[in-house]
């Protein structure tokens, strides 16, 4: 089960140089120029999580395999996209494809890096890449409409529940909210995913900094949080310059060079923490000898979903999960101590998956 983010943001805000950070590779063309990004490039990075470390250190495991997050560098969008200007229908199309977004905004001054609007103002960006996206949404929910209505009134039920809730998003779209700000009912939110928009879609800001603000932030940043707080959105500030210098170093001299600039860790590991958090993820674990990993699923996941995403017969036929919660695998030294002080406990198939749970399912296929 793969999960991914797709980066955006208008051209020259440091899409392409926070994807090469992400994958510690050159797969995306960093260049001071609108659209140096044509394709969607992708690469797949590990979701930091410090429990793993604790549980292969307790089980003596060979390996570690952390869990992982996919991200996609899209093209960058301009005003006017959609209606097809710069990049904007492939751009479009791109961004129809991922489960989240990561809005990247420029937070930095240097007249070297062109802004394709003359200045610097990341709220100013914000709202033009998301009317943008509201009206492609708004032509798309427009076109479908009408069509929805007259195979409603000729009795067609799957017509009759999907009208309404096109409607409520249209009017959401109409009032220049995005569609996830739909008021909808739980009975609508299935039909309501089934419509694939782009503003349902959860999104984060990532307010590219300055080598010098990436501890404190800047003016430019402070605004864009504050954007974002009042939309009840989530914002992580990096400097996606520095976060370019550390990928290139050897791990063994990264946590000098972030202490140097006053920083305790990566941005892009609150980037991707975050990414996790946005997609509303919870982390399980397999632990053994041989190799302790971290797996993914949404959360309210069932056990037999999770014993699925290690192998498809695993869900096919799942008897139960024993089960230890991470902080009794701690305290108690792994799977034996936990057994024997009776906390490892049996679970069945409509037992839900708690973030940190240690499993060994049980199958027969």
């Amino acid at each position: 089960m793969g999960f991914n983010c797709g980066i955006v943001g208008l051209p020259n805000v440091g899409k392409s140089t926070l994807f090469n950070a992400l994958t510690a590779t050159q797969a995306a063309q960093a260049a001071n120029y609108p659209f140096c990004t044509i394709e969607p490039n992708v690469g797949r990075v590990a979701v930091p999580d410090p429990r793993l470390d604790k549980l292969s250190a307790i089980a003596g495991s060979a390996k570690i395999i952390p869990t992982q997050l996919e991200f996609v560098d899209i093209a960058g969008l301009v005003k006017g996209a959609s209606k097809g200007e710069g990049l904007g229908n492939q751009f479009l199309a791109n961004i129809r494809e991922v489960d989240a977004i990561a809005h990247v905004l420029r937070c930095f001054e240097d007249s070297d890096v062109t802004h394709v609007s003359g200045k610097v103002d990341p709220v100013s960006d914000a709202e033009v890449v998301e009317t943008e996206l509201m009206i492609a949404d708004m032509d798309s929910l427009e076109k479908r409409l009408p069509n929805l209505e007259k195979r409603a009134k000729s009795g067609d039920k799957e017509a009759a529940a999907e009208a309404p809730v096109v409607k409520k998003a249209l009017d959401a779209l109409r009032e220049g909210k995005p569609a996830r700000d739909a008021a909808l009912t739980a009975d609508e939110l299935p039909v309501f995913r089934g419509l694939q928009l782009i503003t349902a879609k959860p999104m984060m800001y990532v307010l590219n900094v300055d080598e010098g603000s990436a501890a404190t932030g800047n003016a430019h940043s402070a605004k864009a949080e504050a954007f974002a707080k009042q939309r009840g959105m989530l914002a992580v500030v990096i400097s996606a310059a520095i976060e370019a210098e550390v990928a290139q170093l050897p791990p063994e001299d990264q946590g000098d060079y972030l202490s140097s600039l006053g920083l305790t860790e990566t941005g892009l590991a609150r980037v991707v923490r975050t990414g996790y958090q946005l997609l509303d993820l919870v982390t399980f674990f397999t632990v053994g000898p041989k190799e302790a990993r971290a797996w993914t699923v949404r959360r309210e996941a069932t056990a037999p979903v999770a014993a699925g995403v290690i192998h498809t017969d695993f869900e096919k036929g799942f008897i139960r999960a024993e089960t230890i919660a991470y902080d009794d695998y701690v305290a108690l030294k792994g799977e034996s101590g936990a057994r024997d002080a009776g906390k490892l406990r049996l679970e069945g198939k409509d037992y839900a998956v708690k973030d940190g749970d240690v499993f060994h399912f049980r199958f027969n296929v």
